[in-house]
C-alpha cells in the first residue's frame, strides 16, 4: 500500500488536505469580516465605563465631552470626536483646535463648578486628574464621570485609544486606530535599533521646566523614560531617581553628565530659551550644556504617550543620532 486510508476508503492525506483547506477558508472569512467592518459613523450609545471608585457608570450620550487630561483630549480628536469636546485642561496642546477649547484649568488643580457649567454629558479623565475632592463633587453631580487607569508603559497609547473609544461608543474606530498605531510603533522601534546599531548610545536627561520655580528631571517612572529608551538613548534621569521626577540640582546634573537634554517647547520658553536654560545651575557644566545639545518638542508629543508616540520616537531617534538641535 502506498498510504493509509480512512474507514471510508479516503486517503488520510486527502482528508487532512480537506481539513486544512476548510480551516484556511474559515480564517480568510474571519479576516474578510474584520476588513469589511466599517468604523462607526456616530457614537453607539449607551456604554459603560469605570467610575471614580471602580464602580461601573453608564454613559448615555457623548454629545458634550469634557476631557480632564491633555493626552486623553488628543485621543478623542484622533478618534474623530473633537467637535464634541466642550472643555479641556491646560495640558492640552495638540491638536491646535483642541487647545482653543474652553479651558477648565490644569488637570491636577481642577474646579467642579467650571466643568459643570459647560453642561457635559460625559466627563472623562485619568487617575492623574484631581484634586480628589473635586472628582468626588463631579461624581455626585449626576454627570457620568469616567476615570481611566494611568499607564506609563509602551502599551499605554493602544490601551488609551481602546479605552476611550469604548467609553465614547466608537469601539471599531478605536480598534482601527490602535492597530495602525501599533504597526507604526513596531516600525519606528526597528528603525531606531538600526540607526543606533554599532554606535555609542547618548546619555540623555529630560527636564520638565515651568519657569524658575518648577525645574524637574525625569526619572525611571516617567513617561519621558519610555520615549528615551525606545529611541535608543540612555536615560540618566533613571540613575537619579526611581520616581517620575525630582527637582533639578547642580550636583545631580554634573554627576549624571548628560550629553543631550530633552525639554518641551513651552518649558524652554518659560526659562528664557537657550540662554535661560544655560543659567540653571549645573547645566553649563554638563556635556550637553557645553555643546548646546538640546532637543525641544511639543509637550504632548514627548509626554503624552498617545497616538503620536511612533512620531515621538522617530523624532527623538533622529535628534539623538543625527545631531538635530534647537
Amino acid at each position: 500500500m502506498t498510504g493509509s486510508t480512512t474507514r471510508r476508503g479516503v486517503p488520510v492525506h486527502a482528508a487532512l488536505l480537506g481539513l486544512l483547506l476548510a480551516g484556511a477558508l474559515l480564517v480568510a472569512g474571519v479576516f474578510a469580516g474584520q476588513a469589511s467592518a466599517k468604523p462607526e459613523r456616530a457614537p453607539v450609545m449607551p456604554t459603560t465605563g469605570q467610575g471614580l471608585d471602580g464602580d461601573r457608570v453608564k454613559i448615555r450620550s457623548a454629545r458634550r465631552i469634557v476631557s480632564l487630561n491633555g493626552d486623553l483630549t488628543e485621543v478623542i480628536y484622533a478618534l474623530g470626536l473633537g467637535s464634541r469636546v466642550v472643555g479641556a485642561d491646560t495640558s492640552t496642546t495638540f491638536p491646535r483646535a483642541a487647545a482653543k477649547k474652553q479651558n477648565i484649568g490644569y488637570q491636577r488643580r481642577l474646579s467642579a463648578e467650571g466643568i459643570l457649567s459647560l453642561k457635559p454629558t460625559v466627563i472623562i479623565g485619568s487617575t492623574l486628574a484631581g484634586p480628589k475632592r473635586v472628582l468626588e463633587q463631579l461624581d455626585k453631580s449626576g454627570v457620568p464621570l469616567v476615570v481611566l487607569p494611568e499607564d506609563d508603559t509602551i502599551k499605554a497609547p493602544a490601551n488609551k485609544i481602546r479605552n476611550v473609544a469604548r467609553v465614547l461608543g466608537v469601539r471599531k474606530r478605536g480598534e482601527i486606530l490602535a492597530r495602525k498605531m501599533e504597526r507604526q510603533l513596531r516600525v519606528q522601534s526597528r528603525n531606531a535599533a538600526r540607526l543606533a546599531k554599532g554606535k555609542d548610545r547618548p546619555r540623555v536627561a529630560f527636564l520638565y521646566l515651568r519657569g524658575p520655580r518648577v525645574q524637574l528631571i525625569g526619572g525611571r517612572a516617567s513617561r519621558s523614560n519610555t520615549v528615551i529608551r525606545y529611541a535608543r538613548g540612555v536615560d540618566v534621569g533613571a540613575t537619579v531617581t526611581n520616581r517620575s521626577s525630582v527637582p533639578v540640582t547642580a550636583e545631580a546634573l554634573i554627576a549624571a553628565q548628560p550629553e543631550v537634554l530633552v525639554v518641551t517647547d513651552t518649558g524652554l520658553r518659560s526659562v528664557g530659551g537657550m540662554a535661560g536654560l544655560l543659567r540653571i545651575p549645573g547645566i553649563a557644566q554638563t556635556p550637553a550644556g557645553r555643546d548646546r545639545r538640546v532637543l525641544a518638542y511639543d509637550d504632548q508629543l514627548v509626554l503624552g504617550l498617545g497616538p503620536r508616540l511612533p512620531s515621538a520616537i522617530r523624532k527623538l531617534t533622529l535628534g539623538l543620532y543625527r545631531g538635530n538641535r534647537v
